[in-house]
């Protein structure tokens, strides 16, 4: 399957520290940043480009909450609360059919609501309402249509399907501070592109692995790596068979590489000097390894790549010129959406 897939093996300016910005958004989180902070890549893209159907917003989160904060998603920043991520998981996905009310009745609803919120639009200068308006009409898209709660259901799905791809338990969550390992996230996430949204984020497992009392990377290993192998592959696959390869780009990293020598603990430490990342689909040119490190995996020697970079090749997948595309921040400056003008990886595209 390599021959669908890039390979990056020189990713160079991580952090040290647990800290998930730099996955989500690209941003170094040591640099100066605006008031209220970056917007995460899905809702920079809800900004530019907005809603792809009415029936789907156009970025939904499958992350798990995780108890260590770091770990979490960073949010829209300083964009605001209508281009938060959709969150479906937990109890409320059950809440997202009508349930005995006609379309008709929930059209006087909508206007009920659009009058008060003219009212609340007046009486508020603060802005915080547009977001709020903007969830109000992102509901009611939902609410209409079943195809983004169709999108959730696995039953839904072929069985073989489903067994492709693998099932895990959503409310065992690893470490008790980590993500649960799910492996049919990567398939309620092809479902949901389908459905219509632009951008699906995930999060797999811990791969926090220091060693210690049951945790040497030798049992972590044996427990992650072929249930996230079959689940990639099967996603990889799925996209070729439905024709879904040009359009969907999936990208795949954590926040640093790890340690080149096994520890005491027989684990790996944070290594921020190096770090990897797998990519597919968009279109791009797969095949392919980018960047070299040395013999034992803890320098970079060759086409050192950064997370700009990448979030630059994400952007113009989706067909957003990072050149030339700003967002405002809250003072109405212009912000660019990568730092140090970065371009988009000309390998791959």
């Amino acid at each position: 399957l390599m021959d669908k897939m890039v390979l990056v093996r020189s990713i160079v300016g991580s952090q040290p520290g647990h800290d998930a910005i730099q996955c989500f958004n690209g941003h170094d989180p040591k640099r100066p940043k605006p008031q209220g902070g970056w917007p995460q890549f899905g809702s920079t893209v809800s900004k530019v480009q907005g809603a792809h159907v009415e029936s789907a917003p156009p970025f939904i989160s499958l992350c798990y909450p995780c108890t260590h904060g770091p770990y979490n998603e960073p949010g829209p920043g300083f964009l605001g609360l209508s281009h938060s991520p959709f969150r479906p998981m937990g109890p409320t996905r059950h809440d997202m059919v009508l349930n005995g009310i006609s379309l008709e009745r929930l059209a006087d609803r909508k206007q009920l609501l659009q009058s008060i919120d003219q009212f609340k639009r007046e009486a508020d200068a603060s802005g915080m309402m547009t977001g709020l308006d903007t969830f109000t009409e992102q509901a009611m898209g939902v609410l209409t249509s079943s195809q983004l709660a169709e999108a959730l259901d696995l039953s839904k799905e072929d069985p073989e399907t489903v067994k492709r791809y693998g099932t895990g338990d959503p409310t065992v969550f690893i470490d008790s501070n980590g993500a649960p390992r799910v492996p049919q996230s990567m398939l309620v996430a092809r479902r949901l592109i389908e459905a219509g949204a632009r951008v699906v984020t995930l999060n797999y497992s811990k791969w926090d692995w220091h060693g210690g009392k049951n945790n040497t990377i030798f049992k972590r290993e044996a427990e992650d790596f072929p249930v996230f192998d079959q689940c990639v592959s099967a996603l990889l696959e799925d996209l070729h068979q439905r024709g879904l390869d040009q359009d969907c780009t999936v990208a795949i990293w954590g926040e640093f590489g790890r340690t080149p020598k096994i520890s005491a603990q027989v684990g790996r430490d944070h290594w921020p000097r190096v770090n990897s990342a797998i990519l597919f689909g968009g279109g791009m040119k797969t095949g392919q390894v980018i960047g070299a490190t040395d013999r034992l995996g803890g320098e970079a020697v060759d086409r050192p790549v950064t997370f700009p970079e990448l979030f630059s090749t994400l952007y113009h997948n989706l067909g957003i010129d990072t050149d030339n595309t700003t967002v405002e921040d809250f003072s109405g400056r212009p912000q660019y959406l990568v730092e140090d003008h970065a371009k988009p990886l000309p390998e791959l595209i």
